[in-house]
């Protein structure tokens, strides 16, 4: 009995199919940005949210510990994590940026003005593109950075008290 070329090619095919299905059901296609976490942060460029200065990577001081928060006006998770990075102000060894993320400049500057600033560097990403480089696809997001620019930590969602307490051992034991 002859076996035809195109039924050799049909089932090879057919196998090739198959097994391409079930590695790939193996694969975790989830999307993670805890994988930054370890990693140094890369280069970037933010401009500030009042004026068209540039803030960049070299701009972090290496004496302090950073934390970037990424809010916006619009999001009610960020109004209540706001008492939390207010009393995080108050910490000496740590310097706060915020990025404002796809947000009007007057609405960010009036939720400042009403609820306080807790940033000392207040920046500007208008359309989303600059705090990919963080892995950031939803506000709010914060990202805790040692001395030497290593990304220590990674807080998706508003940051509640055990959250604050994290990032005060971590900022205090280093």
């Amino acid at each position: 009995m002859k076996i035809s070329f195109l039924k050799i090619i049909s089932i090879s095919l057919i196998a090739f199919a198959l097994l391409v299905f079930f590695l790939a059901l193996n694969t975790d296609k989830r999307y993670s940005t805890e994988k930054i976490v370890g990693k140094s942060v890369d280069n970037f460029e933010i401009i500030f949210l009042n004026n068209d200065k540039v803030f960049k990577k070299q701009d972090l001081s290496y004496d302090k510990f950073h934390l970037i928060n990424i809010w916006a006006s619009w999001c009610l998770p960020c109004k209540k994590e706001h008492s939390i990075l207010m009393a995080l102000k108050k910490e000496d060894n740590l310097k706060i940026i915020g990025i404002n993320f796809k947000d009007k400049k007057l609405n960010a500057n009036d939720f400042l003005r009403e609820l306080g600033n807790p940033y000392d560097f207040s920046l500007r990403d208008k359309d989303g593109t600059k705090t990919i480089l963080f892995g950031v696809y939803g506000v709010p997001e914060s990202i805790l950075i040692d001395k030497k620019h290593k990304i220590i930590s990674k807080f998706i969602g508003p940051l509640d008290v055990k959250d604050y307490e994290d990032i005060l051992q971590l900022v205090n034991e280093k």
